[in-house]
């Protein structure tokens, strides 16, 4: 196990009691009326805040439109009740606590309810910040049920953040997945290099699990999740350097966010500059129909010519990304449309009889998720 004895250690901890998580503290960044903050009260207590000083450095407090105050702080339009909590049945997919085996390939493990920033889209917001009850409470039943199902061949560590969770904590659970012959690799889902990235290349620990467990036979993958170019700036491109130097490869999964990112030059702006700093393009996820997270929402249709009008000013490896909605059924690529009909294909399914296949939906302007696919 990583030594815990150096006591010059980067102080994760301190770090995180600093967050931003009051109106009051928010009021000393940004300005407030007394009809905003009695609001913001109101949804906090909802849905809790938490925002890192460095994050909320990048917000340009004389902007109410600025895409970092859109990701990170909260608004009136969170009181909207439509949408759901588990928009991708993440319920029915879950196989012991804190496990879920959706695609036969694949195991997700929960390993905490916290992160470092609450992005305000979240698609996990009915437990992020809020409830403990659907994160892993025994490592040794979910590396049973893994290492029983030879069929999964790697692990995705999410939560919350896997990396706001203490070095130890994280070395065991590295170690105990990437010892199941079977598993190929794993991947652990974060914003840290985005929004806490000294967490990364301060922490001299942290860099050394990472070197001894992300090895040439066996990787551990991070996947990051810039969602806008402003968020691409010296410390974060430090982190990803300082990750691919620890040996592993890193990828990204951009949520197209109304407001933050549709616009076709901003995606451009970011797909062009995660190439050229060593992060790979995999995903453009649909937002998902989250309750109090719908303002995010981009219509299929406008999705569709936002991706398209970006892909012609990018390269080939800036472009490998899919345009996908992580839908009950699975992933699904959101091809193309026509002046009829918009285009689909099942990039994963939970039917692995389904995988593969394509369908097409009447076009439609306002239609912003695929409800009922029957």
């Amino acid at each position: 196990m990583i030594s815990n004895d150096n006591k010059d250690k980067y102080d994760l901890k301190a770090e995180l009691e600093r967050n931003i998580k009051t109106v009051d503290e928010l009021e000393e960044y940004i300005s407030l009326t007394d009809e905003e903050k009695e609001s913001l009260k109101e949804i906090v207590r909802l849905h809790p805040m938490s925002i890192t000083r460095f994050y909320m450095s990048l917000i340009d407090p004389n902007d109410k439109d600025d895409p970092i105050r859109r990701i990170a702080v909260p608004t009136d339009q969170e009181f909207s009740q439509g949408g759901l909590y588990d928009t991708s049945g993440e319920k029915d997919n879950t196989v012991t606590v804190g496990v879920q085996h959706k695609y036969k390939q694949t195991a997700l493990v929960l390993l905490t309810h916290r992160c470092s920033v609450y992005c305000r889209f979240c698609f996990r917001k009915r437990l992020v910040g809020r409830s403990e009850s659907e994160i892993i409470s025994n490592i040794d039943q979910a590396r049973d049920y893994i290492a029983e199902h030879e069929e999964i061949t790697n692990v995705l560590l999410s939560g919350g953040d896997p990396l706001v969770l203490e070095n130890n904590i994280i070395e065991h659970f590295l170690k105990t997945f990437l010892e199941i012959d079977h598993i190929n690799f794993v991947r652990i889902g974060t914003r840290i290099p985005i929004v806490l990235p000294q967490r990364i290349y301060e922490d001299q620990e942290l860099q050394e699990l990472f070197k001894k467990y992300s090895k040439p036979e066996k990787r551990v993958h991070i996947v990051t999740h810039f969602n806008h170019p402003k968020e691409i700036n010296e410390h974060s491109i430090k982190a990803v350097d300082t990750m691919i130097r620890c040996g592993m490869p890193v990828h990204n999964q951009t949520v197209l966010l109304g407001g933050v990112n549709d616009d076709p030059m901003v995606m451009v702006d970011l797909m062009r500059n995660l190439v050229r700093i060593g992060v790979n393009p995999y995903y453009v996820f649909q937002c998902r129909p989250v309750r109090r997270a719908l303002h995010f929402q981009v219509p299929i249709s406008r999705g569709i010519d936002i991706i398209e009008e970006a892909r012609k000013y990018l390269c080939g490896i800036s472009k490998r990304f899919k345009y996908a909605m992580s839908h009950r059924r699975g992933k699904i690529e959101i091809i193309a449309k026509d002046e009829n009909y918009m285009y689909f294909k099942q990039h994963q399914a939970k039917d692995v009889s389904k995988l593969g296949e394509f369908f097409k939906v009447p076009l439609d302007e306002n239609l912003a998720w695929l409800e009922d696919l029957e």
